[in-house]
């Protein structure tokens, strides 16, 4: 899908990103925080929580009694092979077999055998990843292609392996000839008439993909590739073909035996058409490379945009622990114009992530030009300006922004503020609260890879407090890991709808995010109808007038509607539709909300979920803003505070009070919206 030339500064990039992966593995040598070192096990935990688990599981077991700051720093330090090791609890992966030390046994190997075509185990060009897993209390060498590994007591090691790479332990020779089993080759050609997503697996779930494609894994674990009329190598062994192409469609299914030259035409079918109704889907939140396990590309990109039939996608160029801002070559080159895939339906455009882990992460869709500044925080330095001074600055060169992946905790309603801020540099989205108060934010990432539910809550507070943001959704997909859970997972696997007027552009989607016009979700179709009206839009109502509010969706894995207002649900039941009368009182907001447990169309690891921006039902002229909502933003604000004394890195007297500052102006924002 993208047949042009990739730009010189681009493609000197790319060969430094190459580099670095070669010679540092899927770090890139970035600072080894703890974030960084889940980054070395994601090929094999790609379930973030079972790292965090794990290593904090370890590090209290070790250090009993340790407080927050020492957790975070003990836990940066732990040995990722033990980590891994030890959230794998004794279980083997298909890329990773284990050699077992046992005290006074043999050494044992266990492993998945996988397929290769080429003929008999250790002829192919097959690696893997093998686990040295010593339960000894002795220490032990372990030689393996010729290179010593000194294993210490009870210690864990992880190295590259073919079937025929030569080991040795303990002076026995250990075959890995059982890694691979020989199969009778295949062919198999895919059609469907258009770009779709692809998955090809053996009775065994191994993955089988086309010459040339990455080996791409999603967070249910199942191998997948994008494209049409695709020749796959095979075994001639029962497989099972699956198709979709992003959430407007369904998945079909088909099992065959492949034999020589083997075609399966095979296509999804629509479950709803959002274009053909003035929605377009977008994910304002996808990196190209941030690290990982392989270098992405702008030939990637476009094959899964096309592939997911993903209207809107924002490849944000960002930092992860260090200075180096990854793919800022291709903002440099591309920022203020569709990538050459983009199409009548379909816009690419680089972005930006903003970046400091104490003050949250924000998005940026629309640039028109690159920043001054993409971080700050990293390395010791400081967390300073605020990140109101970056809203400033992108919003100036045209973008569209708001906070990605917010909140990381489950909350409730009623919680307490400072439940939602939690502690340490996670990356959660503190600052929102001010910078909402002030108009320097357009939007919210409801949907996201971290906590809907605590984002929901506190968009709903934001909202009730008098702040009008738009819900977005940014999955945070990273084409640089084949295998890291919801990161390797498709772009666009939670999506913003977007209400476009006219043919959709950047310009028009970034309007179209900018006026409310949006709702946000992991699969379903989610309608809002309020007298009329949908998201984005006003209505001027009277008290006692009555106002007749419809929630629609589309979708198998819906099991709950919901209709809320400032104050609570409203109305709830099952779908496809849920009607409910609202008799005005004071000022408030109406948004629907779609939910459902665990289902194959969704990614996130919670389940189903959608949500609407609002319908703004004003009184008298008089919007929105409870004192209950501002109540808790003013708690909230003074929580942060705290945090920010306590926390944050600050290099002079000034650059506090810069942060104390904006506090202040979004404080008296929120006083100045009270009804008395």
């Amino acid at each position: 899908m993208c047949d042009d030339p990739v730009p010189p500064a681009v493609r000197d990039a790319l060969r430094e990103y190459r580099r670095l992966l070669d010679e540092h593995g899927p770090a890139w040598g970035e600072d080894p925080i703890t974030y960084v070192r889940q980054i070395e096990t994601s090929a094999y935990l790609m379930d973030e929580q079972a790292f965090w688990i794990t290593c904090l599981n370890l590090v209290v077991e070790r250090f009993p009694g340790a407080g927050d700051a020492e957790l975070e720093a003990r836990m940066a330090e732990l040995d990722p092979h033990e980590v891994i090791r030890a959230a794998l609890a004794g279980r083997i992966l298909d890329n990773l077999a284990a050699l077992r030390l046992a005290p006074g046994a043999p050494p044992r190997l266990e492993a998945r055998p996988q397929a290769v075509l080429d003929g008999p185990p250790g002829t192919g060009s097959f690696t893997t990843g093998l686990l040295l897993d010593s339960s000894r209390d002795e220490p032990v060498t372990v030689t393996v292609g010729g290179e010593p590994h000194h294993l210490p007591p009870r210690g864990a090691r992880l190295v590259r392996v073919t079937p025929d790479t030569p080991v040795t332990a303990g002076g026995e020779t250990v075959s890995l000839a059982p890694l691979v089993r020989p199969a009778r080759p295949a062919t198999l050609r895919l059609r469907a008439g258009l770009p779709c997503r692809w998955s090809v697996t053996g009775a065994d779930g191994q993955g089988w993909y086309p010459d040339g494609a990455p080996p791409r894994v999603d967070a249910h674990r199942r191998p997948y590739f994008h494209g049409d009329d695709l020749l796959l190598h095979v075994p001639a062994e029962p497989l099972t073909v699956r198709v979709t192409r992003g959430m407007e469609y369904t998945t079909e299914e088909r099992t065959l035996t492949p034999g020589p030259d083997t075609v399966l035409e095979l296509a999804p079918r629509r479950l709803y058409d959002a274009a053909a109704r003035g929605w377009y889907g977008g994910d304002t939140h996808v990196h190209m490379n941030w690290t990982g396990d392989m270098v992405g590309t702008p030939g990637h990109a476009a094959a899964v945009q096309h592939g997911e039939d993903l209207h809107v996608l924002n490849l944000v160029a960002g930092n992860v622990a260090s200075e180096r801002v990854y793919d800022r070559a291709a903002l440099e080159h591309w920022a203020g114009r569709d990538l050459p895939w983009s199409d009548a339906t379909h816009v690419a455009r680089l972005g930006v992530e903003y970046r400091n882990d104490l003050l949250g992460h924000l998005y940026a869709f629309g640039v028109d030009a690159p920043p001054g500044r993409y971080h700050t925080g990293f390395l010791g330095t400081a967390d300073w300006p605020p990140n109101s001074e970056a809203c400033a600055e992108l919003r100036d060169l045209g973008a569209v922004l708001g906070y990605s992946h917010p909140f990381h905790i489950p909350i409730d309603a009623a919680a307490p503020p400072a439940f939602a801020l939690t502690s340490g540099r996670n990356c959660s989205a503190r600052e929102v609260v001010a910078d909402a108060a002030l108009g320097l934010v357009d939007s919210l990432d409801v949907l996201n890879h971290s906590s809907i539910h605590a984002t929901a809550v506190v968009y709903r507070h934001l909202l009730g407090a008098g702040n009008r943001l738009a819900a977005t959704a940014g999955t945070d997909a990273m084409l640089s890991f084949a295998r890291r859970g919801n990161q390797s997972s498709p772009p666009g696997w939670e999506r913003v709808y977007a209400r476009v007027d006219g043919p959709l552009t950047a310009a028009s989607f970034a309007e179209a995010i900018r006026r409310g016009r949006t709702f946000a979700t992991t699969g379903p179709w989610l309608e809002l109808d309020a007298a009329g009206l949908a998201p984005g839009d006003t209505l001027d109502a009277a008290p006692g007038d009555r106002v007749t509010i419809t929630a629609r969706a589309i979708g198998p894995e819906v099991a709950r509607l919901e209709i809320r207002t400032a104050v609570g649900v409203l109305a709830e039941g099952p779908p496809p539709e849920l009607t409910a009368e609202l008799t005005v009182g004071e000022p408030t907001y109406v948004v629907a909300v779609a939910s459902g447990p665990p289902h194959e169309r969704s990614y996130h690891h919670t389940g189903v979920y959608a949500h609407t921006s609002p319908v703004y039902i004003d009184v008298a002229g008089r919007p929105v803003a409870r004192d209950a909502d501002i109540d808790w933003c003013l708690e909230y604000l003074d929580a942060f505070e705290e945090i920010l004394r306590a926390q944050a890195t600050i290099e002079s007297p000034s650059q506090l009070t810069d942060h104390l500052i904006l506090l202040d102006e979004a404080r008296a924002t929120y006083r100045s919206r009270r009804a008395t």
